[in-house]
C-alpha cells in the first residue's frame, strides 16, 4: 500500500512529468503546491492547497488529512534537493511520503549550458544564509551554482560579490527555466548589480581562472597571513588553542570582542560558514584591517562593527560563543553583558598576558555561575644564529574558558 503523501517534482516544467507522475496527480483528493505549479491542474477537481510561508500550519493540515485522504505534493525540480521535501520528511515521519523526484534546476542548467556539473558546488540562499559557505568556494577558484530567492536575487548577489572583492569573476543568469519565456544571460558582476531579473531564477557563478587563489584557512596560520598592527595580532600558536577552547558549530554565532585585526573571527570562518561571525572592534585603522582580511579570505559571513565595547553589543543576535581578546578596564562589565547574552551551553573564552585581568576575568565568570578552566601557554621560538639556533620567549598567555551549564 502506497504512503497517503506523495511528493512529485515537476522538473523545471510540467512537460518534465512523466504518465504515471500525471496519472497519480489526476487520482488525487488533494492537491498541495505553489501558486504557478498547481495553475496547469486548475481544472482537477480536487481539493487544492497553496503552499506559503506557513510551514507549520501546512505540516498540520497535511497530518489532520492524510489519514483520508490521498495526497499529493507538487514541488520544483527534485523535492530532495534544497526542496521541501526534507522539511515534509522530517515532519510527517518517511513512513508517511513518497517522493517522484524529477530534474533539478541545476541539472538542467549546466544541461543548457553544455557543462558537466559533478565538480559544481551548490549553494541555497532561499532563506538561508550561506553566503559564507558560497565565497569560501569562490575564494579556492570553484564554480558554484546559486538557488536565489526574491530577497537575494542576482542583483543582490552581484553586489556582495563586488563587495567581497570578486568583481573579476563572471555571472551567468538563467531566467524562467523550461519556461516560453527562459532566458540565458552572461553578465559581468558590475552590470548585473543595475540589472532587473525575473524572481524565477539560477546563477553559475565562475572565478578568473587566471585569478589568484585566496589562501586555505587552517587553525594557527602565520601571523604573517593577516594584515595587522604592529604585532597586535593573537598569536598563531595561542589562537590555535583559543580555537580548539571554544569548540565552534558550523551553525553558531560567534562575537570576537576586541577583534584587533580579526584572525581568530578569520580562522573561526573555517568552522563556522552557515552561522554569523561578528568582529566589534573600536579603533578605525584596526577595523580596516578586519575588513581587508575579510577580503582576502573570502569570509563573507562576518561582520565588522566599530564600537567601544561594551557598547555596540545591544543590535547583535544572542551569541553561542564568545571570545574576547580586548577589553582593558572595562573586562568585567564586557563579560557581565556577554553572560547575559549568552545562549545555555555557549563558551566564552578570555585571553590575557595581565594578572589583574586574569583575576577579573575568573572572579567574574565565578561570580556569573560559568564553569571555568584556566591554563597558561608558554611559546618559545626558535631564532636562528649563526651556527645554530636559540629559543626566544614570547610572553605567556592565559587562557580562561568560562562554559555555561545547559
Amino acid at each position: 500500500m502506497s504512503p497517503p503523501i506523495t511528493i512529485i517534482g515537476t522538473g523545471v516544467s510540467p512537460d518534465n512529468l512523466t504518465a504515471r507522475q500525471m496519472a497519480i496527480i489526476g487520482g488525487a483528493d488533494i492537491l498541495v503546491g505553489g501558486e504557478r505549479l498547481l495553475a496547469p491542474f486548475a481544472h482537477l477537481k480536487c481539493r487544492q492547497r497553496i503552499i506559503d510561508k506557513d510551514l507549520k500550519g501546512l505540516g498540520d493540515f497535511l497530518e489532520q488529512q492524510m489519514a483520508a485522504n490521498a495526497i499529493v505534493v507538487l514541488t520544483s525540480g527534485d523535492p530532495l534537493f534544497f526542496g521541501i521535501g526534507a522539511f515534509l520528511a522530517r515532519r510527517l515521519g518517511t513512513e508517511n511520503i513518497r517522493v517522484m523526484p524529477n530534474v533539478s534546476a541545476v541539472a538542467c542548467a549546466f544541461a543548457r549550458l553544455g557543462e558537466p556539473w559533478q565538480d559544481v558546488r551548490v549553494v541555497s540562499l532561499h532563506g538561508r544564509s550561506h553566503t559564507g559557505t558560497m565565497l569560501r568556494h569562490l575564494a579556492t577558484g570553484e564554480t558554484v551554482a546559486v538557488y536565489t530567492d526574491p530577497a537575494h536575487g542576482p542583483a543582490w548577489l552581484a553586489d556582495l560579490l563586488i563587495r567581497n572583492g570578486f568583481s573579476d569573476l563572471s555571472l551567468c543568469v538563467l531566467e524562467q527555466l523550461g519556461t516560453p519565456l527562459e532566458k540565458i544571460l552572461r553578465l559581468t558582476p558590475e552590470t548585473a548589480r543595475q540589472t532587473v531579473f525575473s524572481d524565477l531564477n539560477l546563477v553559475v557563478l565562475k572565478p578568473d581562472p587566471s585569478r589568484q587563489q585566496q589562501p586555505d584557512l587552517f587553525p594557527g596560520m602565520p601571523d604573517d597571513r593577516f594584515v595587522h598592527e604592529n604585532g597586535l595580532i593573537t598569536k598563531a600558536e595561542i589562537r590555535a588553542v583559543s580555537l580548539s577552547r571554544l569548540r565552534l558549530f558550523d551553525r553558531a554565532v560567534f562575537w570576537d570582542l576586541g577583534a584587533g585585526s580579526g584572525s581568530v573571527s578569520i580562522e573561526a570562518g573555517q568552522f563556522i560558514t552557515r552561522g554569523s561571525i561578528v568582529a566589534v572592534e573600536q579603533h578605525a585603522r584596526r577595523v580596516g584591517h578586519i575588513r581587508e582580511n575579510r577580503r582576502r579570505f573570502g569570509i563573507g559571513n562576518l561582520t565588522v562593527v566599530e564600537a567601544r565595547l561594551p557598547d555596540g553589543l545591544a543590535g547583535l543576535p544572542d551569541p553561542d560563543r564568545v571570545f574576547i581578546g580586548g577589553g582593558g578596564s572595562n573586562l568585567a562589565a564586557i563579560v557581565q553583558i556577554a553572560a547575559q547574552r549568552l545562549k545555555p551551553g555557549g563558551i566564552i573564552v578570555i585571553n590575557t598576558v595581565l594578572i589583574d585581568t586574569l583575576t577579573i576575568a575568573r572572579q567574574t565568570l565565578l561570580d556569573l555561575g560559568f564553569e571555568i578552566d584556566m591554563i597558561q601557554l608558554q611559546v618559545n621560538r626558535a631564532t636562528p644564529m649563526p651556527f645554530s639556533h636559540r629559543f626566544e620567549a614570547a610572553n605567556p598567555v592565559w587562557i580562561i574558558t568560562g562554559s555555561r551549564p545547559q
